[in-house]
């Protein structure tokens, strides 16, 4: 299965993905290309630092949002791409990218989904005074961080935790997850019932990540 990442900032979940296919650890999934909207964004430098395809499309040289989305797809279609992975990819795709790929875009996201979506999650969980957040793995569709869940990790937050602290810990679990589920959908082993994905082979909540 040939995977395209997107990303726009650091790259740290991109990185993951590179150092678990470095050790054949991503099963039947192939990292293919990396498309950035940053063009200076350290994603890219990672990904070319791992002598990977990589193409650039700023979103500021488009006129409108479909433009850029049409570009986009056009980018993953002509690399062959079978599955898309958000990395940290701070843009909303459009219907048309969402209809190209059904079930077949994955998103990391820094909070257990429903809760929090959007930017600024750990902040969001210590102004609202949760005990537990962590991490979601989901199906992009057209909301907001709420597609359907594949795959969650949970991290306790702590009575003297500030935002840095928290996110480095939920980053953490980040980079254990998506990679763990990217295998899994290269595999064939979500199958997605209704509003619920269940991930064959898996073991009950608290050892997901390693069986995973």
């Amino acid at each position: 299965m040939n995977v395209g990442v997107l990303a726009s900032g650091s790259g740290t979940n991109l990185q993951a993905l590179i150092d678990r296919a470095a050790r054949n650890e991503l099963g039947p999934a192939r990292l293919t290309v990396v498309g950035v909207n940053v063009p200076d964004c350290v994603a890219l430098a990672r990904a070319k630092a791992a002598a990977l395809q990589t193409f650039v499309l700023d979103h500021r040289d488009f006129k409108n949002r479909n433009s850029f989305d049409q570009a986009l797809l056009a980018a993953l279609r002509a690399r062959q791409v079978d599955l898309v992975v958000l990395a940290g990819f701070m843009r909303i795709l459009g219907p048309e990218i969402l209809a190209a790929f059904p079930q077949r875009i994955l998103n990391i996201h820094p909070a257990l989904t429903p809760a929090f979506p959007g930017v600024h999650s750990q902040r969001q969980a210590l102004d609202f005074g949760v005990k537990v957040t962590g991490c979601t793995v989901h199906f992009v569709d057209n909301t907001v961080d709420a597609g359907i869940v594949i795959a969650q990790a949970a991290v306790p937050v702590l009575d003297d935790d500030d935002e840095e602290t928290l996110r480095a810990r939920v980053l953490a679990e980040e980079h254990r997850l998506l990679p763990a589920v990217v295998r899994a959908v290269a595999e064939k082993r979500v199958v997605v019932e209704g509003r619920r994905a269940r991930v064959l082979g898996a073991k009950p909540v608290g050892e997901v990540l390693r069986s995973l």
